[in-house]
């Protein structure tokens, strides 16, 4: 079987934000596999995707932190300032994170790890809703 869906996910305050919930919710087929994947892409260049701790908010705070002292904002040699202080860093930040995540699919549900969700990078101020392409593959 493939499948493919685009979802929009509502628009979030700038930073780290689980949203595994919203995409397996977005494919109930997924239920219906026995093994296969699901490639999850953001088509946006100012957002990330990413898979880390699903169970602590500490650590998408500490990711935050950790992107804004990384890629500060206002750095003299950025050309890139037309949308804002946030609009370069938040290309930077989408890069050095990703753009998608290609995640196993076992027994009617995706096969992560005990503590792994889905993030959102959300890497600008006002950011606004994110398109979500999912395409699942599997038996």
């Amino acid at each position: 079987m493939w499948l493919q869906r685009e979802i929009t996910l509502r628009p979030r305050r700038r930073g780290f934000h689980l949203v595994t919930r919203e995409v397996v919710d977005a494919v109930p087929e997924l239920a219906t596999l026995r093994v296969g994947l699901l490639h999850v892409l953001i088509q946006h260049t100012s957002a990330s995707l990413t898979l880390n701790e699903n169970a602590s908010p500490d650590v998408r705070e500490d990711f935050e932190s950790h992107f804004n002292a990384m890629v500060p904002e206002n750095q003299p040699y950025y050309e890139h300032m037309l949308e804002g202080a946030d609009d370069m860093p938040a290309h930077l930040k989408a890069s050095l994170l990703g753009f998608n995540l290609t995640l196993p699919v076992k027994d009617g549900g995706l096969n992560l790890g005990t503590w792994q969700g889905i993030y959102l990078g959300e890497h600008r101020d006002h950011g606004g809703a994110r398109r979500l392409v999912l395409t699942l593959q599997g038996e």
